[in-house]
């Protein structure tokens, strides 16, 4: 059973991907200059995504960490990077 799904919408439609608790599950939406990639994986028994900033399609200086999304006592949270 898929713990993960993404969705991507663009010129030629919809696709979409399944990812389990063990493969996790990896988007990037990318430009020419900048980009995001985001990273979901489960810790413990929860769904936690890692949210990184890249240079896009120049792959000039790879991806910073912005922070991580998930829920904390069934409250959304974001945990900027330190």
């Amino acid at each position: 059973m898929a713990q993960f799904q993404a969705t991507v919408s663009g010129g030629r439609g919809e696709a979409s991907r399944l990812g389990t608790a063990k493969s996790g599950i990896v988007t990037h939406a990318k430009g020419w200059n900048s980009g995001v990639e985001v990273c979901g994986y489960v810790e413990g028994e929860t769904d936690v995504f890692d949210i990184y900033m890249t240079t896009g399609s120049s792959h000039k200086m790879g991806k910073t960490f912005i922070g991580q999304v998930y829920l904390l006592n069934g409250e959304p949270h974001f945990m900027p990077k330190n």
